[in-house]
């Protein structure tokens, strides 16, 4: 035995023998679901009744407070059309799914890095002290740099930030962490992981991030509005920061122009939306997967007839006429003619051509969604919808061309002349005390690849251009983030966890991730600490004040002092905090957005009059805007970000990569898995598409008991259906049945409709993984989780994004005992710890 490796022996004997005196009465204590009644009469001093402005992903409220407890919550006033989940904020500070004590999985406690991993999942936890389990954190972060080096340590994955540009939990996790040691981080993301990689090739920027053009230049110039796989009526409730739901407003007007003829707006997509039902139009209903070979035809059908803009693709673009001879069949033999695409994608030909022709006879937006990149070859969807706007000829004209972002972030707003505050920041210019050598190993891996990451450790992948090669991950932190919630395949990822040695989770909400962690430590939520935020996203509507709204609960700790306690630790508290309080941060923070208005003409008030009095500053609205307006004008002085400049149809540099399954112009592929008499359809009928939800923002909300129970059927996730399917399988509205296909098994509850086509069906993401056995991989998910059945596969070698979109299952009426649903509450307690202690491996 090394010296290091018997110093770090004699520290956990010094941390596990100062815990019997500390942690035993402690956990022999009451229920850690004490009633929220109880807690305020036992921990928090009442004060005065106060209404509080805050603001969080879901819009800006005022909290009515009384004694110290939240009790009613009032949308702002600004927001002319605020969202019902504003009733749900409430809830994420009292619910029975807090995390209220750190925590340590029962095995671990026992036997530290060499515990029985596949105790994971089973709900045994035993409460300690802050400081001993922060003394784990740090003993942890010192082996698994000392033994394995930064390639073993993933501290990279983060998730939705928390309101706040004080607060964002993967910043200070990736601060704090990283003035300890370089660690092994994270490339892409889940929500647009194959279109953020291949539109930079394409169209020169990500393109699903930006501001798209003002909506009053679309409704006054566009003839006809194409939806593509999109809702925004749907996913504009939520945003990255506070949303003001401005867009809205411009939607009633569309709305409007549909009903007296002056714009036909077209959905592509085998549901009737949210954005349809409320907007109106027509719909085009094809099978699920297949919109590239609908966009080939109808790109066929434009070239064929002549009806493209040959000017644009000649002054606009490159590639074009090496894209024709497979767009014509020259070299495969298969014209990508309408009647070629109707037997895929179940779209009669003449209504191809018809779709063709309407787009091509006046000026057309397309409005790209999201959820069909997020399928097997998702980087063809993007591709050839730029492809179908460049033919044409409308990208730079107002009311024409194609975006990826119309359903986030108050996407079309007009955007004001504010300034924009920075937040806290993931980095200092401290050096690392460990720097260590990766080994060989990449420094970092595609986000979607991560389980695959854990579980093949050496094996090399094509990303992007680059051979990755796995490390040897052996610890993963993860802070206000939710991989078992966004994460492909649950069962594979049960069993590749297993190989983890210590896993690390700071979190407000006992999250499936929280139950397969080994150290799970209680953070505040927004409204139990002092921030500051924009108000509006795209917009920029104004600056507001989110002051605490509620004392924290029980024994929650602020990102910051739990990070600055960490560093403490290895000597770094001075430079994470920088010698600053959390109140001299939102200072300082606000005072360079007041400083950076002075130089556009904006006067902000005092940063004391702001935070004590007015708690708002509203800024005035900017001028209308065109995307790719500046492009269109001056090609030659305002180029795209390409290796051309131009749109590249044909693209060189994805070509020399020489990947099959993405190549150097948009493709058909066929899937893995497809509907509609597609591979895998004989066994699994149905398609399952897995959106964003109405009713939550990815998994957050979920746990908020009283909101869950206004969309919930029969206490599970809905999973909506077709009345065809329902009928032929024996089911009615609001059965409880069986989803399940050869990756795994959920209950739902039955929501029967013809707002879906047949053989298609959907559950919304974000539900909450719930075991009927907990960290047994195959068991029953009790709610709703529809990543249990979804596939784990890269969507190319391109982007090796996520493929959530391409499953088939099959569904049937349960007829067993209906099980409770397990998901949300918190830790099974351990009552008697002492016989504990002889058995541990000191």
């Amino acid at each position: 035995m090394s010296t290091e490796t018997m110093n770090q022996g004699v520290s956990r004997r010094r941390f596990l023998a100062g815990m019997i005196a500390t942690t035993a009465a402690s956990v022999i204590g009451g229920s850690l679901l004490a009633p929220r009644n109880a807690l305020a009469a036992s921990e928090m001093k009442p004060i005065m009744d106060r209404h509080v402005l805050s603001g969080s992903h879901w819009g800006a409220f005022r909290a009515k407070v009384v004694n110290g407890i939240w009790v009613e919550t009032v949308p702002f006033e600004k927001d002319k059309h605020p969202t019902d989940m504003i009733q749900a904020v409430r809830e994420v500070v009292y619910n029975p799914a807090r995390v209220k004590y750190p925590m340590v999985r029962l095995d671990w406690l026992k036997h530290g890095f060499r515990s029985d991993t596949s105790q994971r999942g089973d709900n045994r936890f035993v409460r300690v002290p802050w400081s001993q389990a922060l003394d784990f954190f740090y003993h942890e972060l010192e082996r698994v740099q000392n033994e394995y080096g930064p390639s073993a340590l993933y501290a990279g994955h983060t998730g939705w930030q928390s309101v706040g540009k004080l607060h964002s939990a993967g910043t200070m996790m990736m601060r704090a962490i990283g003035l300890h040691g370089t660690y092994l981080s994270k490339a892409g993301d889940y929500s647009t992981g194959a279109a953020q990689v291949v539109l930079p090739y394409v169209a020169g920027a990500m393109e699903v991030y930006e501001q798209q053009t003002s909506w009053p230049l679309v409704l006054e110039h566009a003839k006809t509005i194409v939806i593509w796989g999109s809702d925004p009526v749907k996913n504009l409730q939520v945003g990255w920061l506070v949303p003001d739901h401005s867009p809205y407003a411009y939607y009633e007007q569309l709305a409007e122009k549909v009903r007296r003829g002056e714009i036909k707006v077209i959905y592509v997509d085998p549901v009737v939306s949210e954005t349809q039902k409320m907007v109106g139009g027509t719909q085009i209903k094809l099978n699920p997967q297949t919109d590239v070979p609908l966009m080939l035809a109808i790109a066929h059908t434009l070239y064929t007839e002549q009806r493209y803009d040959k000017d644009f693709i000649a002054d606009y673009t490159t590639g074009f006429d090496k894209f024709l001879p497979y767009l014509l069949g020259v070299n495969d033999g298969i014209a990508k003619s309408p009647e070629w695409a109707a037997q895929l994608c179940g779209v009669p030909a003449d209504e191809i051509r018809k779709l063709a022709r309407q787009m091509a006879s006046g000026r057309t937006q397309i409005i790209g969604g999201w959820c069909l990149q997020r399928m097997q070859h998702g980087e063809q969807y993007a591709w050839m919808l730029v492809v179908v706007a460049a033919m044409l000829g409308h990208i730079g004209l107002p009311g024409g061309g194609f975006g990826f972002g119309w359903h986030y972030n108050d996407a079309g707003a007009m955007t004001s002349t504010g300034p924009l505050m920075s937040g806290f920041s993931g980095v200092t210019g401290v050096n690392p005390i460990h720097n260590g050598s990766y080994r060989g190993y990449s420094p970092y891996i595609p986000v979607a690849r991560f389980v695959d990451c854990i579980e093949n450790p050496g094996k090399t992948i094509q990303w992007n251009g680059h051979d990755i090669t796995y490390p040897l991950m052996k610890m993963a932190i993860f802070c206000g983030n939710n991989p078992f919630h966004h994460h492909q395949d649950r069962n594979k990822m049960i069993n590749a966890w297993q190989k983890l040695e210590t896993v690390i989770c700071v979190d407000h909400q006992w999250t499936a991730t929280c139950r397969f962690a080994d150290i799970v430590l209680p953070a505040t939520t927004t409204h139990e600490r002092d921030d500051i935020e924009q108000y509006g996203n795209h917009s920029n509507a104004g600056i507001l004040a989110l002051p605490k709204v509620v004392e924290p609960m029980f024994e929650a700790k602020d990102d910051f002092d739990i990070f600055r306690e960490l560093c403490r630790r290895f000597d770094r508290e001075e430079a994470f905090t920088e010698g600053k309080s959390q109140m001299d941060w939102i200072e300082h923070i606000y005072n360079g957005a007041r400083l950076q208005g002075r130089g556009l003409g904006v006067r902000l008030p005092n940063f004391k009059k702001f935070w004590d009095e007015t708690g708002f500053v509203e800024f005035s609205g900017g001028q209308p805007w065109v995307r790719h307006e500046s492009f269109r004008k001056e090609p030659d002085l305002e180029p795209l970000g390409t290796a051309s400049g131009l749109i590249e149809i044909y693209c060189k540099t994805i070509a020399d990569m020489g990947y099959d399954d993405c190549q150097g112009h948009p493709m058909w592929f066929e899937k893995n898995e497809r509907s509609h008499g597609g591979p895998g359809s004989q066994a699994y009928p149905l398609n399952l598409q897995s959106t964003h939800p109405k009713h939550r923002l990815h998994s957050q909300l979920c746990s908020s008991t009283e909101h869950r129970a206004t969309y919930a059927v029969a206490d599970r996730e809905p999973v909506y259906l077709n009345t065809q399917d329902a009928k032929s399988r024996g089911i009615r509205n609001g059965d409880v049945v069986r989803v399940f296909n050869d990756r795994g098994q959920v209950l739902a509850g039955a929501v029967v409709t013809d707002d879906f086509m047949p053989g298609v069906c959907r559950i919304h993401e974000g539900a909450w993984y719930s075991p009927l056995e907990g960290g047994k991989p195959g068991t029953l998910c009790t709610y709703g989780d529809p990543n249990v059945l979804t596939q784990d596969i890269g969507s190319s070698r391109l982007a090796q994004a996520t493929s959530a979109a391409s499953a088939l299952v099959d569904i049937e009426k349960y007829t067993g005992a209906v099980p409770a649903v397990t998901g949300f509450h918190g830790p099974s307690e351990v009552t008697d710890i002492n016989p504990l202690f002889p058995a541990m491996d000191l």
